[in-house]
């Protein structure tokens, strides 16, 4: 494709020529469009990463090839209200296996740069491995940044096979204010209620047995019901011969981080985080989701996934325009966000359409989560400009079983299940099952 800028002044041909050449020709994938996202120029190394993107096979809008990556770019490209600068800078987006197509997940790096009130520049750029790395490279420095440095500030203490301490001395006591008490109890108790459970605690137990350790990050619980922003490490103390032994042990390293939360916490936005509505992006999800399928093949225990669709959104946009909509989104996210337990997982998949992970739930308690949410929409509205606005929502629930061998089979059924609450109505949950999916293909081929 080539470049449709004006022509240059008398003198700069062969500047501008050297210019167009180079950015052709440029080691990293180069793409120049309009601000609506068509596409006035594209090198070759960026058509390579856009074309098995794109829905339709065709390179001509860039907010279109990566609708599914980033649904909110477009977004944000309107919203950038200066001349010109940055409206995004290593955008990471997670690039999955598509139905027909032999390709390997992927990890993409996006900047998104304002040229002048006609054009933007996208910088596009395959980081799979160096994000690979980054992430070991973390996990090393956090283990050794844990043991040499905030003396006054870790808690030190050793656990059993089961994860229950199995010692006490005063680091315990100064960062979490539990007494000797706490010998013999599971270290859930250092956690907020219900985001421990105990398959989650015996899964950080299996995840630092296979890896080396398990380090998370959130909040904690003192012994006094206040909270801290912690960081947990747990390591073996064994060899790794004696994996299979009863007399397995741990160590369990809390710090208090309180004072690194907000740089972590705006980190985690940034890369996690769906821009228009806070909660996890598509990314998150399909990386919790991921992790949570391997536990449970690991593991077998109760796993269930509810997508959830806004009904008649296009209409909300028609009738009052999109940022009334948008205004409907981060309602509807605030809301799915607020009727979850905290350690489920609440993704924007792109558009008007949600999905929410429940670890260790099974289909009756996510159907009924998701028909509560349901009807809580329904009762609601939201104010915009001094007008109120009511909308429903339609959902559809799947849940593991021998069938599904990846996330993608899991959420295809949720998918079916909502298409056949749309197609029943709206405003209501469907529950996946066996018929659903010739249901939908025949849909869709009359369609």
């Amino acid at each position: 494709m080539s470049a449709a800028a004006a022509a240059p002044a008398p003198g700069l041909e062969e500047e501008f020529e050297a210019l167009t050449q180079f950015l052709y020709m440029a080691p990293i994938g180069l793409v120049q469009a309009r601000l609506d996202g068509e596409i006035l120029m594209v090198n070759p190394l960026c058509a390579q990463l856009l074309m098995p993107l794109s829905p339709d096979g065709e390179l001509c809008n860039l907010f279109t090839a990566l609708g599914e990556l980033a649904p909110d770019l477009a977004h944000r490209a309107r919203g950038f209200e200066q001349p010109h600068g940055v409206i995004c800078d290593a955008m990471q987006l997670q690039v999955r296996p598509r139905d027909g197509v032999r390709q390997a997940a992927a990890v993409l790096s996006l900047t998104l740069l304002k040229l002048d009130a006609e054009r933007l520049m996208a910088v596009l750029a395959d980081v799979t491995q160096q994000v690979r790395r980054d992430r070991e490279l973390r996990q090393n420095q956090a283990w050794i940044h844990t043991l040499v440095t905030g003396l006054t500030d870790y808690a030190l203490m050793s656990l059993d096979a089961q994860g229950r301490v199995r010692c006490w001395n005063p680091s315990v006591q100064r960062v979490t204010g539990h007494g000797e008490s706490a010998v013999g109890q599971p270290y859930s108790l250092f956690y907020p209620a219900d985001t421990m459970p105990p398959q989650r605690l015996q899964d950080r137990i299996d995840d630092a047995e296979r890896t080396g350790w398990s380090l998370d990050e959130g909040w904690r619980l003192r012994a006094d019901g206040s909270r801290f922003w912690g960081s947990c490490l747990v390591a073996p103390l064994h060899p790794p011969e004696e994996a299979d032994s009863a007399e397995r042990a741990y160590s369990l390293i809390i710090r208090d981080v309180s004072d690194q939360r907000e740089a972590s916490e705006a980190l985690r936005r940034s890369v996690l985080t769906d821009h228009l509505t806070g909660v996890a992006n598509r990314r998150a999800f399909f990386d919790a989701a991921e992790a949570e399928l391997q536990r449970c093949k690991r593991a077998p225990r109760a796993m269930s996934l509810v997508l959830i669709d806004a009904d008649h959104f296009k209409r909300i946009n028609d009738a009052h325009g999109h940022a009334a909509g948008d205004a409907v989104l981060r309602h509807l996210a605030a809301g799915l966000a607020a009727s979850f337990r905290e350690i489920d997982v609440v993704a924007r998949l792109g558009g008007e359409e949600f999905v929410v992970l429940l670890p260790g739930a099974g289909v009756e308690a996510a159907e009924g989560l998701a028909r509560r949410v349901c009807r809580d929409i329904a009762a609601r509205t939201v104010e915009v400009e001094g007008v109120d606005i009511r909308y429903t929502v339609s959902a559809g629930v799947a849940t593991m079983d021998a069938g599904v061998d990846d996330v993608d089979a899991l959420v295809k059924r949720a998918d079916a299940a909502m298409y056949a609450a749309k197609h029943s109505g709206r405003n209501r949950v469907v529950r996946w099952h066996a018929g659903l999916a010739q249901h939908r293909a025949a849909a869709a081929q009359q369609a």
